[in-house]
């Protein structure tokens, strides 16, 4: 067997493919970080809010594109998506042999329906969080409409910005190509289809809880809860073959937490928030400095979250199954072969014409 090359398939096998991706990935994003540094290091030296000397510091050009809470951060993070989407269709094209709908963006009715039940989920179960700490004294309000550049809307427009480009940008790596691709390269001898996807789940989970270890105010307790949250946000994409769900609910959940309820969104501080709020209660509960996520509460929240999932899913597909086509690779090719009986049958007899 060719460990690089599947002849059968005609393309690299999975573990090449995730790599040359996110190689192209990490280039285009240190060039959309390194241009927002070096524009955001102009302007504050410009408007005397930073030294030339700081400029140079590279420390501070990091800081500047990953703060949280200016439009620097959301400059960067509309920019990976941006990179995200090239990167996407050069590697569907030369690397997946496969079109850029196929990694979960067959948009329909379903698919709009599924992101707004997403986008609504992680907003009610961030309400739920927040209500829970302050009826319990773990959080107390300390003022409302906050913003450090005394800008409120601006502020918050931003990080609704950056936000959704987030949301996107982490669940189509995330779970559009690692799990994907994962699942696809583990689909042989006993595993099969099935077993294939659900350790693909696993391990495209791990990999988004340890993508976050450098952040802010890490620990392992962090860590590993953050490996839950992946396998609760891709829940809705094992179980509908589509990102939607997952978009939404990433994209709220981050969000409400960050700048709503003013809780830290993974580590990171969020900057303007409708609520701000003192953190009071035991770290184990709520997290501490690292957020909801590295708590019991948030696990709390994770778990009502996927009972929620699972009931919409079986209401509006009349079923409750994983979708083990996600571990199928059916060339382009052959989708065009399979489609044909179809399009014959389409046509009416009196125009099909016979030699």
């Amino acid at each position: 067997m060719n460990p690089f090359y599947n002849r059968e398939q005609r393309r690299l096998r999975a573990l090449w493919r995730i790599i040359i991706q996110g190689i192209l990935y990490f280039i285009g994003t240190a060039l959309v970080g390194f241009v927002a540094g070096v524009i955001g290091a102009l302007v504050l030296t410009a408007s005397g809010k930073i030294t030339l000397e700081q400029m140079s510091d590279p420390q501070v050009i990091v800081a500047l594109v990953t703060q949280p809470g200016g439009w620097l951060f959301t400059f960067t993070a509309f920019g990976r998506v941006v990179i995200m989407l090239l990167a996407f269709l050069l590697a569907g094209w030369l690397l997946d042999k496969r079109k850029f709908v196929d990694f979960g963006f067959h948009f329909s009715r379903q698919w709009w329906l599924d992101l707004i039940f997403g986008l609504g989920l992680g907003a009610a179960l961030m309400i739920m969080i927040f209500v829970i700490e302050w009826a319990f004294g773990w959080v107390s309000i300390k003022a409302l409409f906050y913003s450090p550049d005394n800008s409120f809307v601006s502020g918050w427009l931003a990080a609704l910005v950056a936000f959704i480009a987030v949301g996107i940008y982490e669940e189509m790596l995330s779970r559009g190509y690692h799990l994907r691709n994962l699942a696809e390269g583990l689909n042989w001898g006993k595993l099969g289809t099935r077993g294939g996807l659900w350790l693909a789940y696993l391990l495209s989970s791990l990999v988004f809880g340890f993508m976050h270890f450098g952040n802010p105010n890490t620990s392992w307790v962090s860590t590993l809860n953050l490996v839950v949250a992946g396998l609760f946000l891709g829940l809705g994409f094992v179980l509908t073959g589509e990102l939607a769900l997952s978009i939404g609910l990433h994209i709220t959940w981050n969000f409400f937490q960050g700048n709503i309820f003013g809780f830290p969104v993974s580590g990171t501080y969020a900057g303007t928030s409708l609520v701000t709020i003192q953190q009071k209660g035991p770290d184990l509960l709520t997290g501490g400095a690292f957020g909801p996520e590295a708590g019991l509460i948030g696990i709390f929240a994770i778990l009502v979250g996927a009972g929620l999932i699972l009931l919409y899913v079986h209401a509006t597909r009349r079923s409750l199954q994983v979708h083990t086509r996600l571990a199928e690779y059916q060339p382009l090719v052959k989708k065009i072969e399979n489609n044909l009986p179809e399009t014959i049958a389409s046509i009416p007899e009196n125009q099909i014409q016979t030699p």
